[in-house]
This record gives structure tokens, C-alpha cells and sequence, in this order.
């Protein structure tokens, strides 16, 4: 097995291991073993277990970018580029719930996972302010931001509630983002975009 395939493979078991057990509980006896590796490998991969957390984590940024951007990337118009943005997040929370709850709900895992889990907002918000502002031109710098936080803030909630109520699809919840959004930046926008879906 190749150096990456090998990384790839620890990751995903550590992630699986970690959301069923949670990030304390969880052993790298255990996530070695899932591996059929060696535990010393998995310190010489990632160095401790709190570096194998912060690499799971590191993975599912990069990941969350790379499948928001290609979404947006195809949109008609602005509202479209605002509902295939929250689609791509909400599928991808969909493939990652478990390890999105364990991560920001188990009390206090760690400084370094805290950092990690706020990188990945500043890069959501990276993505979010200036789309806001291209299809909200009169709004105010501090109201893009606001806006852009308020969005962070929320699809998160929304994501962890939709652990608990499956009900509501990745589709839906993007539906209700994507309504929430436009009609708060409605007295900036200088133009409607597409119909609602």
C-alpha cells in the first residue's frame, strides 16, 4: 500500500473510531489494530493521537472546500450560487455527522481540535463574504460580515440538529438556508436572482 493510501486508510478508520468513542475514549490500540497496522505506525504517521484528530479534521477541511466550491462553480445566478453552496455543505455534513457532532459537542476536546474546527469557519467565511458581496453590492463591509457569520453559525446548528431529525434532507435544509439568507440580505440586493426552488 502506497504512503497515501495507507494515510487515507488511517484516517478513516481513526474517524470512525473517534465518533463512535468519542476523542478521549478513544484508543490508538484499537484504531491500529482496525488498520492492521502496528500503533508505533501510527505515530510515526501523525505523531500522537491529538495529531491524528487534528489530521481527520485537516481532511474533512479540505474536503468541505473543495465540494462547495465545485458546486457553486456551474451556478445560474447568485440565488442558485447561494442554494448549490448549501446543498454541497449539507451532503457533506450528511457523509460526516457523526464525526461533526462528537467534534463540536464533546466538551472541550482540546485547544488545537477547538483551532481546527475555527479554521474551518474562516475558510467557510473565506468562500461565504465575497459571494455576498457580489450579489450584495449595497451592503455595508460590517453587514457582509455579520451576514457571513450569522450563515456560519447557522448551517452548523442545522447540521447538528439534522443528526437527530434525519427527516429533513440535505435538499431541504438547503431549501431553508438558502430562503433565510436572501430574504436577510433582501434590503441589499439590486436585483432578485433565480426562483426559489
Amino acid at each position: 500500500m502506497s504512503r497515501a493510501d495507507r494515510e487515507r486508510q488511517m484516517l478513516d478508520v481513526a474517524e470512525v473510531v473517534f465518533t463512535e468513542q468519542g476523542y478521549h475514549k478513544a484508543a490508538m490500540d484499537e484504531i491500529a489494530e482496525r488498520c492492521g497496522i502496528s500503533k508505533p505506525m501510527l505515530y510515526e504517521y501523525f505523531g500522537s493521537k491529538e495529531g491524528l484528530m487534528l489530521a481527520v479534521v485537516a481532511r474533512n477541511r479540505a474536503e468541505l472546500y473543495e465540494v462547495t466550491t465545485a458546486a457553486i462553480k456551474d451556478a445560474d445566478g447568485p440565488r442558485d450560487m447561494l442554494w448549490r453552496g448549501m446543498l454541497a455543505y449539507f451532503e457533506f455534513m450528511d457523509s460526516h455527522s457523526r464525526a461533526l457532532a462528537m467534534t463540536l459537542q464533546e466538551p472541550v476536546v482540546m485547544s488545537a481540535t477547538a483551532e481546527a474546527v475555527e479554521e474551518i469557519r474562516r475558510q467557510q467565511s473565506d468562500l461565504i463574504a465575497p459571494i455576498i458581496a457580489w450579489f450584495a453590492p449595497a451592503a455595508p463591509a460590517i453587514a457582509i460580515d455579520a451576514y457571513t457569520e450569522i450563515i456560519i453559525g447557522a448551517c452548523e446548528r442545522l447540521a447538528l440538529w439534522r443528526t437527530r431529525s434525519p427527516e429533513l434532507s440535505a435538499a431541504d435544509a438547503a431549501t431553508y438556508m438558502t430562503d433565510f439568507t436572501w430574504q436577510g440580505l433582501s434590503p441589499y440586493l439590486v436585483e432578485d436572482g433565480p426562483a426559489s426552488r
